[in-house]
């Protein structure tokens, strides 16, 4: 009896001893955290706003990720321990939908596995990926989120896994004041601003602060509205030496169109949502005189650099026309992954997000990038001015 209780005893004993074990190299698998990167190939997907009210935006996103990847891939790919992996680009469609983004990073991260993200394009499905690409370690470049809460969380501590290529609001706000204050010797200025988003309210906000003159006038409008004349009338009335509307190309382009109908010749001035060919179609090339917005990437001032040359001459023998800004960007997005996988020496999603936050001086089309403490870009920025519906000039602000 006794032999048989003992028996029994150490019998279970031995089993709980093997479910330990077992358990234990189960909880190790599953806190592991990243992907890991194995074979020929590196996984970097693309969650973008390809459909939806940022598509045309995300659009001109996936023509510059596609450029760079095809030239990393024509060259070899990226190199690891000595030897060239090409990248397999995941093409998602999150469709301006914050939900969607939210489950296209989760597909991305569990079933792709990538190594890495770029995009969104939008602050706001960029923040709602977040929680996602967290949970699996996973770091994402946004060519063009612009809050400048995007990086940082709630206790102001910076996102282990989100980086931008872009300035953020404060910066652009900041620079264009400046601007204003010093090379257009404006004193009184209205605002008009895109309040549907963040991006148009927090540049207005920063302009404000930044300002050195009197803002005589603030007022609001709505993506998708189509009729600016009575405060620009009353814009007019106010005596403004110059007009800043922080927003999208798509309402600018109308206000700046009913401005000059209304004979308001007065500088208008807004920042990179205007740095869009359509604008002038939009406005008018008569129109589009005397017009101004800050920009990361110039084509004009661009042209003396060997990488924005190439990256402009693909893209015309690709696309046919001249490249935006917003194309820049994401190909400058794709080679700041490369750039940290080379310096880690590693794919591995964890080592991705080590590199990225260790940039420094690496070639982009939009300038020299180094990533500061916050994974902000640290580049130049230009101020570019519209004559006729075309880039006359450009003016680098330090």
């Amino acid at each position: 009896m006794k032999k048989n209780i003992v028996k029994k005893f150490m019998y279970i004993a031995s089993i709980t001893a093997t479910t330990v074990i077992f358990a234990a190299c189960s909880t190790a698998k599953t806190t592991s955290k990243g992907n890991q990167a194995t074979g020929s190939i590196i996984k970097i997907g693309e969650n973008m706003e390809l459909s939806g009210a940022a598509g045309g935006y995300g659009q001109q996103q996936k023509q510059g990720i596609q450029i760079a990847v095809d030239e990393i891939n024509r060259q070899g790919g990226i190199k690891v321990d000595g030897k060239k992996k090409k990248i397999k680009l995941i093409v998602k469609d999150n469709k301006t939908s914050n939900n969607t983004s939210a489950s296209v990073a989760a597909q991305l991260t569990n079933n792709d596995k990538v190594s890495a993200i770029v995009g969104p394009a939008t602050t706001n499905a960029g923040t709602a990926q977040i929680p996602n690409i967290t949970k699996a370690g996973v770091p994402s470049v946004s060519p063009s989120a612009t809050d400048p809460s995007y990086t940082l969380m709630k206790n102001g501590k910076t996102q282990k896994y989100v980086f931008r290529a872009c300035f953020q609001n404060n910066f652009q706000g900041n620079t264009a004041a400046k601007f204003v204050s010093n090379n257009l010797k404006a004193k009184r200025v209205a605002i008009f601003a895109d309040n549907s988003s963040d991006y148009g309210t927090g540049l207005a906000k920063a302009f404000k602060k930044s300002f050195s003159g009197k803002v005589v006038d603030t007022q609001y409008f709505s993506e998708g509205d189509k009729d600016f004349n009575a405060v620009l009338t009353s814009f007019k009335s106010k005596k403004v030496d110059a007009i800043y509307v922080p927003g999208y190309y798509t309402e600018i382009g109308t206000i700046i169109k009913q401005a000059r109908e209304a004979g308001i010749k007065v500088p208008i001035i807004g920042s990179d949502g205007m740095a869009d060919p359509k604008l002038a179609k939009i406005a008018g090339n008569s129109n589009a005189s005397k017009i101004y917005y800050t920009t990361p990437f110039s084509a004009k001032a661009a042209s003396t650099s060997a990488t924005a040359k190439g990256f402009m001459k693909e893209y015309k023998a690709k696309y046919g026309s001249e490249a935006p800004t917003f194309s820049a960007l994401a190909y400058d997005s794709v080679y700041m992954i490369k750039a940290a996988i080379e310096k880690e020496n590693s794919a591995d999603s964890e080592k991705v997000a080590e590199g990225l936050a260790k940039l420094k001086d690496v070639k982009g089309v939009a300038g020299n990038i180094t990533v500061d403490s916050k994974h902000d870009p640290e580049k130049p920025i230009v101020v570019e001015q519209l004559t006729n519906g075309k880039v006359s000039e450009t003016t680098e602000i330090k």
